[in-house]
């Protein structure tokens, strides 16, 4: 079971009213792609800036707001901000869901791949769970990576730097993964959006 109660701000009573800094009206601080607030000199990252609430962002916005102020050319722009859940089996997952790519004007397509096909995982004992690729019917473009499984943490760093990257369901089907790995789950997952998976049944 996995219970979530979310978070709030707890911006309230640190003198951002005295400063001038701007929040929104939930309380999260506001900031531009350079993570600089409204007031010169004053940079906000992490939590307090919104969501996602990840420390990977919060990290990655602490950098940008170092070279920022450094006077480097640099900004947060990012495309995706992949997340995990640690459970058992794992979740992870980037990206759009195919419903929310049908929001965005998207005609999307998905792959589908159960780790009870790959060799790894049944290697290991470890075969509950799937990756799902979601992707653009018209460019292959692909919108959004979800898993559970075995291993998912780790695995969504790929799927991540694939849509980053701007690649296609033919780009990550026709890179060679080694087997037996988890990994090639991603692959046959790309490639069962195509209708061009191997290793199981398509209809």
């Amino acid at each position: 079971m996995l219970v979530s109660v979310g978070r709030r701000p707890n911006s309230d009573n640190i003198g951002l009213d005295r400063a001038g800094v701007n929040t929104n009206p939930q309380g999260w601080i506001q900031t531009d792609k350079h993570m600089a607030t409204n007031v010169p000199g004053i940079y906000s990252i992490g939590d307090v800036t919104g969501p996602p609430l990840f420390a990977h962002k919060a990290s990655k916005q602490g950098i940008v707001a170092a070279e920022s102020i450094a006077g480097m050319k640099t900004e947060a722009d990012f495309r995706t901000i992949p997340w995990a859940i640690f459970t058992d089996p794992e979740i992870a997952s980037t990206g759009l869901t195919e419903s929310q790519a049908k929001e965005k004007g998207y005609d999307p397509i998905t792959g589908k791949f159960p780790f009870t096909a790959l060799g790894r995982a049944l290697l290991a004992g470890e075969t509950e769970g799937f990756v799902k690729v979601v992707a653009d019917k018209n460019s292959e473009l692909v919108l959004g990576v979800h898993i559970v499984g075995p291993e998912a943490s780790d695995l969504i760093s790929e799927a991540a730097l694939a849509i980053e990257m701007g690649a296609t369901l033919q780009d990550i089907e026709w890179t060679i993964h080694p087997h037996p790995t988890l990994p090639e789950a991603l692959m046959e997952s790309a490639a069962a959006a195509k209708r061009r998976a191997i290793h199981i049944l398509q209809k």
